[in-house]
């Protein structure tokens, strides 16, 4: 019981990630042989929605169609978080989206850049649902029009094309670490928990699920607060996808089903995605050819209407969406590197 309170604590974007972890994995493993038939077993239990606006014409589906041939694809991933009320108990808000990240696959298909968007990030959220338009916390767009008002919401802030769409429904982190063996995290900075004794001194630390979920919790006692909490949870997906290509888990038939299993009841897909493909276009992206990003910002503290949010840095932010537009996000990275909270 007490495992379950906790993993039920966890926050949606870091259930997302692991989702999203083993997804990429999954699909980059090649699917030889008898993979095939683990992917057809997963590809059954995956649930399906429609999750992305229709397309607005002819020449958006032509378009969509010729990126997922040949072009650069960017995919919308969410995880939700139920909750009872706005901050102030103003008004009754349902569900919001704890992750909204961009996952942009290059050209080559040798590569992928996952972009988080702060999910306080204050900007502009188009009509919807309840929502009649205007300024708000990104991560409300979910709770007034659901997936669909998220990826215009995003749409509007990136100009990037949506060419899919996925949505993790929080299912089992403690299974998906335990079933790797567990993973060698290397943090930068001190980490103290501030639900037990624990202390992750700088370094690195052998973490079973337990102690990855709590590691992943924390985020008073780490640089950046929830920036912080997101850079920690990026550490751990890194260790997991090293770790499930290092161990030779993907070659076993038996131990990859249990990882499939896990993920596919957290997930679901936009109708239009087709997850075969999807497995075919990045079959050649390798563990360290995965980098991951959060869209620069300016101010945690910004006091708004919503309460207290992120604001973009306008210049910086406009930037990165151009070079995902391009495909040069990786140059863009390289030029502007981003630093660890706290560095």
């Amino acid at each position: 019981m007490r495992r379950e309170s906790r993993f039920g604590r966890l926050a949606g974007w870091q259930k997302a990630l692991l989702v999203l972890a083993v997804l990429l994995l999954v699909l980059g493993s090649g699917l030889a042989g008898g993979g095939f038939y683990l992917y057809s077993r997963y590809d059954r239990k995956v649930a399906r929605d429609d999750l992305l606006p229709e397309a607005t014409g002819a020449g958006e589906r032509r378009q969509r169609e010729q990126n997922w041939k040949s072009g650069p694809l960017n995919l919308l991933l969410l995880g939700s978080d139920s909750r009872a009320e706005e901050a102030g108990g103003r008004s009754p808000i349902g569900e919001r989206s704890d992750t909204i990240m961009l996952v942009h696959v290059a050209r080559s298909r040798d590569r992928a850049t996952i972009v988080s968007i702060p999910r306080d990030s204050y900007v502009d959220v188009p009509a919807g649902g309840s929502w009649r338009g205007g300024k708000n916390k990104i991560n409300a767009a979910f709770a007034f029009g659901g997936a669909k008002l998220t990826a215009a919401t995003v749409s509007k802030l990136t100009r990037v094309p949506l060419d899919g769409a996925m949505i993790a429904d929080f299912g089992g982190v403690h299974q998906m670490v335990d079933a790797v063996r567990g993973v060698n995290v290397c943090v930068p900075y001190d980490v103290r928990s501030t639900f037990s004794e624990k202390v992750w001194p700088k370094g690195c630390h052998d973490m079973d699920g337990d102690q990855a979920e709590e590691f992943m919790r924390q985020r008073y006692e780490v640089p950046g607060g929830d920036f912080g909490r997101m850079y920690n949870q990026q550490l751990v997906v890194k260790a997991v996808i090293a770790k499930s290509a290092r161990g030779g888990l993907l070659t076993d038939p038996g131990k990859l089903d249990a990882l499939l299993v896990t993920a596919a009841d957290a997930l679901t897909v936009d109708r239009s995605l087709d997850i075969r493909r999807l497995a075919l276009t990045v079959r050649g992206i390798k563990p360290d050819a995965i980098t991951y990003a959060t869209v620069p910002h300016t101010s945690a503290g910004l006091k708004t209407r919503a309460g207290s949010a992120v604001q973009l840095d306008k210049a910086k932010s406009a930037a990165m969406f151009a070079a995902i537009r391009a495909d040069t996000i990786d140059q863009w990275l390289a030029a502007n590197p981003q630093k660890a909270p706290g560095s």
